[in-house]
């Protein structure tokens, strides 16, 4: 009975969930795109602001060669934990690794289920939403209060914010690194090791800003060093 029941959970998550799902994910994170380029419409073809074909190419070429790597780590390395619903969600809303991601991981933590599983996905949905809410929430009142509320502070607290996006990192890498502390160990050796030589300016030979070079070797190094150690049993 609970073989059917799984497997009639599963047909309900492929066939119909998941492309429901990448439907109204597609439809959204599309007019997202629009939106995010409706001032730079409105400025080109209402007020008549137009830097020309030259300086705008420029522009974009100087912005891709720092941030163009994420165009493409971020999606294949937040994509296991997040699921399909999830990244929609997370890249339509934004502050992926710092609010939807740790949410995610939280909430599939809580409810111990695996990532990359349809629970997992589930469960990572559910964090992505209800971490969206509440920065809706807490973002309204930043604003409206915002000044008012740090002008309240002492400055060693103001201060001592810089530091929550380390911390909310390291906690992730915590919850990771317990479970499987060799993949995670892994994964530490090979971020300190493309940092320590970025620092040292070894990779200053590559175009743009380097920090590129760390992210992809510290993600697709371990994911792939991960998989070999998988095939060999030496983890699970």
């Amino acid at each position: 009975m609970n073989d059917k029941v799984t497997v009639a959970s599963g047909d309900v998550f492929e066939n119909e969930y998941i492309p429901y799902i990448t439907k109204w994910g597609r439809l959204t994170n599309l007019v997202g795109v629009l939106f995010a380029f409706f001032p730079a419409l409105i400025c080109t073809f209402v007020f008549k602001l137009n830097p020309g074909i030259g300086p705008i190419i420029a522009g974009f070429i100087m912005q891709a060669s720092v941030s163009g790597v994420f165009w493409f780590v971020e999606p294949i390395s937040y994509f296991p934990v997040l699921g399909i619903p999830g990244t929609y969600m997370s890249f339509l809303s934004g502050n992926i690794g710092n609010l939807r991601l740790p949410a995610s991981v939280a909430a599939q933590n809580a409810a111990s289920v695996e990532p990359g599983t349809d629970q997992g996905t589930i469960i990572a949905t559910i964090g992505v939403a209800v971490s969206i809410l509440v920065n809706i929430v807490f973002l309204t009142i930043g604003v409206l209060l915002g000044s008012s509320l740090l002008s309240m502070l002492p400055k060693p607290l103001i201060v001592a914010l810089n530091n929550i996006l380390p911390a909310l990192f390291g906690a992730m890498l915590a919850q990771q690194f317990v479970p499987n502390p060799q993949i995670g160990t892994v994964a530490v050796i090979l971020a300190g090791g493309m940092i320590l030589l970025n620092k040292a300016k070894l990779l200053a030979f590559l175009p743009g800003n380097p920090v590129y070079a760390v992210i992809i070797v510290a993600v697709f190094g371990s994911m792939l060093i991960g998989r070999l150690m998988h095939e060999k049993g030496l983890i699970k």
